[in-house]
């Protein structure tokens, strides 16, 4: 009977101990899914002999060996993923002999030595990883024979020489990513034209040569990485042509020449840093019309002039780092509307003069600032004790007279950042005191309404590995409201069309609409696992074994979502099946019929946060570090859907049952029923949504959606992880005597054991984080960008006192 089995889908079960030899047994298997599960031991050598195969998943196991000679003799395969794994040794030549292999993934396991140069050659590769490896030599040669490579990544490996000739002629490449390793050569000649390229990091690495002309015809790019390589010569006027770019980091090249001013044309930039290079002149004063720039980083590079008083206008900065140049003149008050700064400001090692502006006072968000070095002389504003957030401060080596102010940055910081200023006086140790009988001096006392407005840090890993997908639930319905019936159907008809199913399937669904509803049975009763307020959830057991959800949008129930244009729509849908992210619930597709939108997305057996956390013994389960391990990863995800998406994309409907876990407990956000894209054309139109309990306030009075709504319902759930239930009231009552007063051991989930040690400092911290997003005001709310940064950063110690002693008014207020 199993002789005859064609697909094997086992994958998410927990399954543990090693592959059985007798599943060599099943001669006609075509697809064998062992994907995420607790397998172990060496991949028996009789699956070498499943001839049939045209589907292998092994990934996210502990597979350790190697990989046989063997694997040539399956000769049908197109997919094989065995990445995160601990496999080790050396490729096989015999991969050259799968020549339909399409998918090859092995990245996060230990392989080694050179890839075979024949790996490719007659391949039809579309995508392919080796990342995360200890591979070394060269490239192979023939990636991209049959020029359908759209995926390829390499990074964290040891590759030498220069990148594969044929990669210039890929035109449909997407991304490239080679970070990471020793490769070599002439930049400016490496890549071709790449009409669709959105994302390419060639970062640390020993390139060398200047930045090609090719580059600036890549339309679609978004990211563009290329830091600690060789890179000369200077950033042309042409850069202005890619106007949808996010991301441009090239620091730690040999750049020279000055910064361009065109680049005050690149409107969506959110990261800019050109740090460590030999860039001269004036800082161009157009940057301050970047008003989506999250991070700017000119230091450590030769830069003259003044700071332009329009670098105050990019009111979303979190980074700001002008240090180690040579830029003079004071430091412009206008800094002080920077009110989102959060990380640092260090506009240390220049020649700055006259006084500190009261102004950076306003800073309240800020940990971290550096003024040192320079020729600054004055007192220090008593205005900084406002800057309540302040972790660090170094205003070292200037001409600073008179007393510090009573902020605790100052106060416990010691000597060291009030060195080389003979004339500082004050409450901090190693500087004098100062003359009592000008009391008056020291006016930096707390103002009584100050309230504290301090953002957390916690730890997180934010991995670029790239590859899961999804998103998308309205705006694949937004549509079909309000059109008339003519246009309806002419929509349908035109998502009939075989173009618009490839684009819905082509990348990663091995499977079609027909195949769906065979799956559910012609969508029969039974197959139903929820129902919402868009409409069915159904569970398809796909005849390849894999198993997915389908969400049945009824077209008749959306009156209250705008018209979009066809064409709109189409780009939009492109846009969302793109999206991929390892916390976000991958999108396979989108179909429609019969006046009903299908979408089709990963199934993800353990269910929602919400169901596992409310039960009582499943509860206890998740211990205090996997619950910040769950927050961690949504905060990647909402991240990456704000800051990483071009255009960015508001989930609109966060919540405790949005969240899914797989069986590693690893976060995955799903419910994208009324996700809207958020641009220049659509964004004042967007209907405000979300579930009761977890909608940011503002949304009772105001329309237009944006990313701070996503920002206080993430506050909501991390409130709701820690407490083991929703934090109802607390959230609005936070200011009030009553909850100001309880003491934070008295709110965390009483089922698990108070945490200690560098759990409670963490758990501490994520509270203060909550309450930050949770903020009635949503401009002081701090992006997601700003979060997921923090939480990737090495957490800073912060426990004053005892956890039973720590009271929610000090979380608020310090």
């Amino acid at each position: 009977m199993l002789g005859k089995l064609i697909f094997l889908f086992l994958n998410e079960n927990r399954i543990s101990g090693q592959v059985p030899q007798q599943i060599g047994n099943l001669k006609n298997l075509k697809l064998l899914d062992l994907s995420r599960n607790e397998l172990t031991g060496q991949i028996p050598h009789t699956i070498w002999n499943l001839t049939q195969l045209t589907t292998l998943n092994l990934f996210y196991n502990i597979l350790t060996g190697s990989i046989p000679p063997e694997i040539g003799n399956l000769t049908a395969l197109q997919t094989l993923d065995i990445s995160i794994n601990e496999l080790s040794g050396e490729l096989p030549h015999t991969l050259s002999q799968l020549e339909s292999l399409q998918t090859f993934i092995l990245s996060t396991n230990h392989f080694s030595s050179m890839i075979p140069k024949t790996f490719g050659r007659n391949m039809s590769l579309i995508s392919v990883s080796f990342s995360d490896n200890n591979f070394s030599g060269w490239l192979p040669p023939g990636l991209c024979n049959n020029f359908l490579l759209e995926y390829f990544t390499a990074d964290g490996n040891n590759f030498t020489g220069s990148l594969p000739e044929c990669l210039k002629n890929c035109s449909r490449l997407t991304r490239v990513g080679v970070q990471g390793n020793k490769l070599t050569g002439d930049i400016s000649s490496a890549l071709g034209v790449h009409p669709n390229l959105d994302y390419i990091n060639l970062g640390r690495n020993q390139f060398s040569g200047e930045l090609s002309q090719n580059w600036w015809d890549y339309k679609e790019l978004t990211n563009f990485r290329m830091d600690g390589n060789r890179i000369s010569g200077g950033l042309p006027a042409q850069i202005r042509r890619l106007k949808n770019l996010k991301v441009l980091t090239l620091s730690s090249n040999k750049l020279t020449g000055s910064i361009p001013a065109e680049l005050s044309y690149l409107t969506s930039m959110s990261r800019l840093n050109l740090s460590g290079n030999r860039l001269d002149g004036d800082i161009p004063s157009g940057l301050g019309k970047l008003t989506d720039l999250e991070v700017l980083d000119l230091s450590n590079n030769l830069l003259t002039g003044n700071i332009p008083t329009e670098v105050g206008h990019s009111a979303r900065l979190a980074v700001l780092n002008l240090s180690n140049n040579i830029l003079s003149g004071e430091i412009p008050s206008e800094l002080g509307n920077l009110t989102s700064l959060q990380i640092y400001l260090d506009i240390s090692h220049n020649a700055l003069s006259g006084t500190i502006p009261r102004d950076l006072g306003n800073l309240i968000l800020l940990e971290a600032l550096d003024l040192s070095h320079n020729a600054l002389s004055g007192q220090i504003p008593p205005t900084l004790s406002q800057m309540l957030s302040l972790l660090s401060v170094d205003v070292s080596y200037n001409n600073l007279t008179g007393p510090i102010p009573a902020g605790p940055a100052f106060r416990k910081s010691g000597s060291r950042p009030f060195l080389g200023n003979p004339g500082l006086c004050g409450d901090a140790e190693g500087l004098p005191s100062c003359n009592p009988i000008n009391p008056g001096e020291r006016s930096t006392e707390h103002p009584k309404n100050t309230k504290r407005h301090k953002n957390l840090v916690i730890p997180i890993v934010v991995p670029i590995a790239g590859l899961l997908v999804i998103i998308i639930f309205v705006v694949g319905t937004m549509i079909f409201l309000r059109t008339t019936k003519g246009s309806r159907e002419e929509f349908v008809s035109t998502k009939r069309s075989k173009s618009f199913e490839s684009l819905a399937w082509e990348r990663e669904g091995k499977f079609t609409f027909n195949d769906i509803v065979k799956g559910t049975d012609n969508f029969n009763e039974m197959y139903c696992i929820g129902k919402g307020e868009f409409g069915i959830i159904y569970k398809a057991m796909l005849q390849t074994g894999q198993v997915v959800a389908v969400k049945q949008l009824n077209v008749s129930n959306l009156s209250d979502i705008l018209e979009i244009s066809h064409r709109s729509f189409l780009n939009e849908i492109q846009i969302l099946t793109d999206v991929r992210h390892k916390n976000i619930v991958k999108l396979y597709g989108f179909y429609s019929k019969k006046g009903c939108i299908y979408l089709v997305y990963d199934f993800v057996e353990r269910g929602s946060l919400g169901k596992v956390l409310h039960k009582d013994a499943e509860g206890r389960l998740l211990d205090w570090a996997t619950r910040i391990k769950i927050i961690q990863g949504v905060a990647n995800a909402i991240a990456y859907l704000h800051h990483d998406c071009s255009p960015s994309i508001v989930h609109q409907d966060i919540s405790i049952d949005n969240v899914m876990l797989d069986e590693r407990n690893t976060a995955r956000l799903s419910g994208f029923g009324k996700a809207s894209l958020l641009n220049s054309d659509s964004s004042n139109g967007i209907v405000a949504t979300g579930s009761y309990g977890y909608k940011a306030p503002e949304l009772a009075y105001a329309m237009k959606v944006i990313e701070k709504c996503d920002v206080y319902s993430f506050g909501v759930v991390v409130l709701e992880v820690i407490m083991g239930r929703h934090p109802g009231e607390l959230v609005s009552s936070i200011s009030s005597s009553e909850y100001q007063d309880q003491k934070l051991k008295d709110i965390l989930d009483q089922r698990l054991q108070a945490p200690t040690d560098q759990l409670a400092e963490e758990v501490v911290f994520v509270v203060r984080l909550a309450l930050a997003c949770t903020r009635t005001d949503p401009e002081s709310r701090p992006t997601m960008f700003v979060i997921a940064h923090e939480l990737s950063t090495h957490i800073q110690a912060f426990l004053p006192e005892p956890l039973d002693a720590i009271t929610m008014k000090k979380l608020t207020n310090f």
